[in-house]
C-alpha cells in the first residue's frame, strides 16, 4: 500500500492536479500519466461482463463531450430544451413524443406517475399517496426483475398474472397500467405467456396504457421502432448502454398526453416525486446527439466486429488445456456473444469465483461474470480492438499458474 501511495504522488503532484483542474485541455498531455481515476487511486478495467452500471455500463461517444462542455456554459430554459429535444427523439423512434429521462428506471418511475396522474395538478403533488387515485399495475409473473422497484416508486401494487384467463380477471377499475418486460439478458430461457400484441389490444380494450421496459433491447434501433408502431402507450430506453450516450440518461417516448403528463412529474417541476430524477442541460444534449448516431449505426457491422473478436477468444480459449468453451444463446430481441467458460475446478484447484477475481486484480484489470453452478462467462459486447488478446492473455496466465503449482 505505501509503495503505491508514493508512485501515486510521484505520478500526481498537486502542482499537477491544479494544471489538470484549471487546463483540461492541456492536461491530457502533461498533468497526467494514465488517467483521471489515477489521482484517486482506483484502476480502470476493461468490461467483458456487459452493459452493467455498476461498471459503467458504456463509453460515452468521445463527440459527446465537447458539445456537453459546451452545454454547460450556457443557461437554457429546460422546458424549452425538453421541448426541442423531445421531437427530435420522438421523430427518429416513430412515436407521438419523447422526453429525455435519469436512464431507463427514470423514465418507469415517471411513465407509471403519468399514468396515475395525468395532468392533475393535485395528484402530482399527492403522490405516493394514492388516494382517489387507480393503484394497480399489471404484471406477467415472468416479468417481475428487481428493476421493477421503479414501479413501485409510486406507491403501486403489482398484480402478477401467468396466463391470459389470469390477465382477463386482473384488469379493472383499479388497473393504472400495465408493465411489459421488453427483453433481458437470458431470456431465451423462458417464454412469455401473454404476448405484446395481446396486451396492447386488452389496453386499448379496457382503458389502460402499457409501458415497456426497452432497456435491454438495443441494439438495433429498430427494435424501440417497433413498438411505436405497434401502438405502445410508453416506452423506456437506456441512453448509457449500447448507445453510449451519457451513462444516466434514457428516454421516455410514447403518448403525447403521458409524456406531457410525466414532464410534470418531473424536474424542473419542484413539488413532485420524479424532482429528484434531475436531468440537466449536458445529458440532454449529449443523450439527443447520442440518439441521432446512434439511429444511423451499421448494426450488422458492429455485431460482426463482436464475433470477430469473440471467435478469436473461443479459439484461443480452446488451447488452454481443460477448458471447455461455448457460446450461451442470444437474448429474444438482440445479438449479444456471450462465452461460458468452464473446466473441473477440482482437478484444476481452481473455482470460478477464483478466477474472476483473478481476473478482476489482475493487470490489466478485467471484469467477468460468474456463471452458476459453475465457470465464468464472457460477455463480448462493445469492447474496444484488442479487449479480446488481453483477456486470453491473462486467462493463460492464471491456467498456466495453476498447471505449475499442480505440478510443482
Amino acid at each position: 500500500m505505501a509503495t503505491s501511495r508514493r508512485r501515486l504522488l510521484k505520478s500526481f503532484s498537486l502542482a499537477s492536479f491544479l494544471r489538470y483542474c484549471s487546463a483540461p485541455a492541456e492536461a491530457a498531455a502533461s498533468a497526467r500519466s494514465d488517467n483521471i481515476y489515477q489521482l484517486l487511486g482506483v484502476r480502470p478495467l476493461i468490461n467483458f461482463r456487459g452493459t452493467h452500471t455498476a461498471i459503467g455500463a458504456s463509453k460515452q461517444w468521445p463527440e459527446l463531450h465537447e458539445a456537453m462542455a459546451e452545454a454547460a456554459r450556457y443557461y437554457v430554459d429546460l422546458d424549452e430544451l425538453q421541448d426541442k429535444i423531445g421531437a427530435r427523439l420522438a421523430g427518429l423512434i416513430g412515436s407521438e413524443s419523447a422526453m429525455v429521462t435519469t436512464g431507463a428506471a427514470g423514465a418507469i418511475t415517471l411513465g407509471i406517475c403519468a399514468c396515475l396522474t395525468g395532468g392533475d395538478e393535485q395528484k402530482i403533488r399527492q403522490l405516493p399517496d394514492l388516494t382517489g387515485m387507480k393503484s394497480e399495475v399489471v404484471m406477467q409473473k415472468v416479468h417481475r426483475n428487481s428493476y421493477d422497484h421503479a414501479v413501485r416508486n409510486a406507491g403501486v401494487r403489482i398484480i402478477e398474472v401467468e396466463n391470459t384467463a389470469q390477465l382477463l380477471d386482473a384488469v379493472g377499475a383499479q388497473t393504472a397500467m400495465m408493465y411489459f418486460l421488453g427483453g433481458t439478458t437470458g431470456d431465451w430461457a423462458w417464454e412469455t405467456p401473454v404476448p405484446l400484441e395481446e396486451c396492447l389490444a386488452l389496453g386499448k380494450k379496457v382503458g389502460f396504457p402499457l409501458l415497456v421496459d426497452a432497456a435491454n433491447m438495443l441494439p438495433p434501433w429498430q427494435n424501440v421502432c417497433r413498438l411505436a408502431a405497434l401502438g405502445t402507450d410508453l416506452i423506456c430506453i437506456s441512453g448509457g448502454k449500447h448507445m453510449r450516450g451519457p451513462q444516466c440518461s434514457g428516454i421516455l417516448a410514447g403518448r403525447k398526453d403521458l409524456i406531457l403528463a410525466a414532464r410534470l412529474n418531473s424536474n424542473p417541476h419542484s413539488d413532485a416525486l420524479g424532482r429528484p430524477m434531475k436531468v440537466g442541460r449536458e445529458e440532454m444534449i449529449g443523450l439527443w446527439l447520442a440518439a441521432e448516431k446512434y439511429a444511423k449505426l451499421d448494426f450488422a457491422v458492429l455485431d460482426r466486429q463482436s464475433f470477430e473478436q469473440a471467435e478469436y477468444l473461443k479459439a484461443g480459449l480452446r488451447k488452454i488445456p481443460g477448458l471447455e468453451v461455448s457460446y450461451l444463446p442470444h437474448d429474444r430481441t438482440r445479438r449479444v456473444h456471450r462465452l461460458l467458460v468452464s473446466w473441473d475446478e477440482q482437478e484444476v484447484g481452481l473455482t470460478g469465483a477464483e478466477c474472476e477475481q483473478q481476473l478482476l486484480g489482475g493487470d490489466p484489470r478485467i471484469a467477468v461474470l460468474r456463471n452458476e453452478p459453475q465457470g465464468i462467462v464472457f460477455t463480448v459486447f462493445m469492447n474496444d480492438p484488442g479487449d479480446e488478446r488481453l483477456l486470453l492473455t491473462r486467462m493463460k496466465e492464471i491456467f498456466s499458474a495453476r498447471r505449475r503449482k499442480a505440478g510443482g
